[in-house]
């Protein structure tokens, strides 16, 4: 199909960006595409094999209709006010326009400074890009909201963080790149009309059905809310740490978006920090829900000149039951119940606090659940324990739940390890691949992709074993 690109950023918001131009690297390389994806843009491959450089792909070159510019906005960062922040690495080249009337925003990562770079370089290296497209690939093929990578390009230009690392760009999709920043930027401001006007514009393309609502404000931010809970909630359920959830890196569209130094549950430790810049543990796995809703009411803050205070604190008043209710049935399905009775929180903290106390790993334990047989007192799963008259106690009342379900152990299975992923993207995994890159090998990062495309097919190997003790040892940052 013939590629469309619209600017309505550009076109609609004319004082929320500046426009310029992305800063290409030297002797830039495509060195991974997202084939699945390209294929659904309706892609060429020629487009992936530019005559000369890097095309695209590295800020080379612009397709037709494409408009460059680097987006404002503001955020709380860590709990504190950080004033103006804005695109300082990334910048949107354009918005393509579907065949099925939707669009989809071209955002470069690591395309060079802007105005609002601060102190930064405007670069991103090839450790956090692949880090980036790994990630949000394993989101996305686990059914979870949010961004996804395009493509990479690799670099001989020299990017100093804690060590000299390679330059490079990552090419990132999304329906929106829209935060809660945008709307504080202007709400600190003290520009309540600019704050509206980005609301009629999300509301505009992203949620038409309600544009004509004489409440259409209200409505559209209690779907805000709603998506902000099933997003988290979804986080919880495969054991996901984002790492730094700032008012900036939080999507209005509800996607998981700006990957860091975020990370997946290997042992099951409810306040897990997977960034070790968060020294305070604001953003530990199990505080993810409580900032969930700080953030949203950092929102709803910026909201209050256009919505009445009571309707909006009603509005986030129903932030607990929507993720409640979403968490409560991914962790049925997990469990392999499929209706509810009193019982089943119980036997779910049960577990946890039991697994907790023994660093059972995340994963592969509720996977292995998923084998239970409801007459059969054995289990692979026992020998995962080390107290076994713990796990026999509650393995007993959880077989005892299973019988009263009126369903035969092999549709029970099935629908288990459909929700019970084998693998999930460990942290010592995307460094095996990213070390091998760093290297010029790219077999491995084009592996792991494979693999997290299926990451509910069952298999025995590296991939969904236990990571080895140097694996749980990784320590990451946000200058990832």
């Amino acid at each position: 199909m013939t590629l469309s690109f619209i600017n309505s950023w550009r076109d609609e918001l004319p004082e929320f960006y500046t426009a310029l131009a992305p800063t290409p690297l030297h002797h830039a390389r495509v060195i991974w595409r997202n084939d699945s994806l390209a294929h659904t843009l309706g892609l060429s491959d020629e487009l992936f094999n530019p005559s000369q450089g890097a095309g695209v792909w590295g800020g080379e070159a612009l397709l037709p209709g494409m408009s460059p510019l680097a987006q404002v906005y503001s955020g709380h960062q860590f709990g504190v006010w950080a004033g103006q922040l804005g695109d300082g690495r990334g910048i949107l080249l354009g918005e393509q326009q579907l065949p099925d009337g939707t669009k989809v925003d071209w955002h470069l990562k690591g395309a060079g400074k802007t105005p609002y770079s601060r102190m930064g370089d405007g670069r991103a290296v090839l450790r956090s890009t692949i880090r980036e497209s790994l990630a949000s690939e394993a989101m996305h093929w686990l059914g979870i909201p949010t961004t996804r990578a395009l493509a990479i390009v690799s670099s001989d230009t020299p990017v100093q963080r804690e060590t000299t690392e390679q330059g490079a760009m990552l090419m990132r999709i999304a329906e929106s790149h829209v935060r809660f920043g945008h709307f504080e930027h202007f709400y600190y401001r003290r520009e309540p009309e600019k704050v509206r006007l980005l609301a009629d514009y999300v509301i505009r393309h992203h949620w038409p059905h309600l544009a004509n609502e004489a409440d259409k404000y209200a409505l559209w931010f209690r779907d805000v809310v709603e998506r902000t809970a099933v997003m988290i909630s979804r986080w919880q359920s495969v054991g996901f740490a984002h790492g730094v959830m700032n008012t900036d890196n939080m999507s209005i569209l509800g996607l998981t978006m700006d990957y860091g130094p975020y990370g997946f549950l290997d042992d099951y430790q409810p306040g897990f920090i997977c960034n070790h810049s968060d020294y305070q543990g604001r953003y530990s796995f199990d505080n993810q829900p409580a900032v969930g809703l700080w953030n949203l009411q950092r929102l709803a803050q910026t909201l209050s000149v256009f919505i009445d205070v009571d309707t909006l604190n009603a509005t986030l008043d129903h932030y607990q039951q929507a993720l409640l209710t979403e968490y409560g049935q991914k962790m049925r399905r997990k469990l392999g119940f499929f209706t509810e009775q009193k019982v089943d929180n119980e036997l779910l903290n049960t577990l946890f606090a039991l697994m907790a106390r023994e660093g059972s790993d995340y994963t592969r334990t509720l996977r292995m659940l998923s084998l239970t047989e409801q007459r059969s007192a054995a289990s692979p799963l026992r020998d995962e324990f080390i107290d076994r008259g713990a796990f026999d106690s509650w393995f007993t009342r959880y077989r005892e739940r299973l019988q009263q379900e009126q369903i035969d152990d092999a549709q029970r299975q099935q629908a288990m390890q459909a929700v019970n992923p084998a693998v999930v993207l460990r942290n010592w995994l995307a460094q095996r691949a990213i070390e091998q890159a760093e290297r010029g090998e790219m077999s491995e990062l084009e592996r792991l992709h494979a693999v997290l495309r299926e990451p509910y097919r069952s298999r025995d190997d590296d991939y969904s074993r236990r990571p080895p003790d140097w694996g749980k040892r990784l320590e990451v940052s946000c200058s990832s």
